[in-house]
C-alpha cells in the first residue's frame, strides 16, 4: 500500500483549514485517512502549524511519501532535518547524542531567525502618521 502524508481541507470557501494526515494514495483528498499527525492554518500571519514531529518522523521512516507542500513544512518543522541526522546515526557516523545536539542547536537558531523576521515584519507595519488635510489655494489674477 502506497502511504502519503499530506494535506486534507477543512474549513469554508476562501477560508481554507488543513489537517496533515497520513493516508492510502488512492483514497480521496478529503476522504479516509490512516493518522492525523498535525493542522496547517495559512490564513495566519505568520501561517500557524502544528505537526507531532515524532509522529512525522515515524511515518517519514516507514516510508510514508510527502506531497510537496508537506515537505516544506516538514522541512520548516525540521523533521527531513533530523530523519537526515538519524540516518547517519544508523550508518555509524556518529551517536545519538551527538545528533540531537545538532538538532537542538538548528531548532535554536532557526527559532531565532523566525522570531527576528517577526519583529522585522512587525516594524514595518507600524502605524503611519495621518496625512496633513490638502491645502486649497486660491489662484490670484494678476489684472
Amino acid at each position: 500500500m502506497a502511504v502519503k502524508i499530506r494535506l486534507q481541507r477543512h474549513g469554508s470557501k476562501k477560508r481554507p483549514f488543513y489537517f496533515i494526515v497520513v493516508a492510502d494514495a488512492r483514497a480521496p483528498r478529503d476522504g479516509k485517512f490512516i493518522q492525523k499527525i498535525g493542522t496547517y492554518n495559512p490564513l495566519g500571519q505568520p501561517s500557524a502549524v502544528q505537526l507531532d514531529r515524532q509522529k512525522a518522523l515515524d511515518w517519514l521512516q516507514k516510508g510514508a511519501q510527502p506531497t510537496d507542500t508537506v515537505r516544506r513544512i516538514l522541512s520548516f518543522k525540521g523533521v527531513l532535518y533530523l530523519k537526515h541526522l538519524l540516518r547517519g546515526v544508523s550508518l555509524g557516523l556518529f551517536d545519538e547524542a551527538t545528533a540531537m545536539s545538532k538538532f537542538q542547536k538548528w531548532h535554536e537558531e532557526h527559532e531565532g531567525n523566525i522570531r527576528k523576521q517577526q519583529e522585522d515584519a512587525a516594524k514595518s507595519r507600524r502605524p503611519r502618521r495621518p496625512l496633513a488635510p490638502k491645502r486649497t489655494e486660491q489662484k490670484e489674477e494678476g489684472n
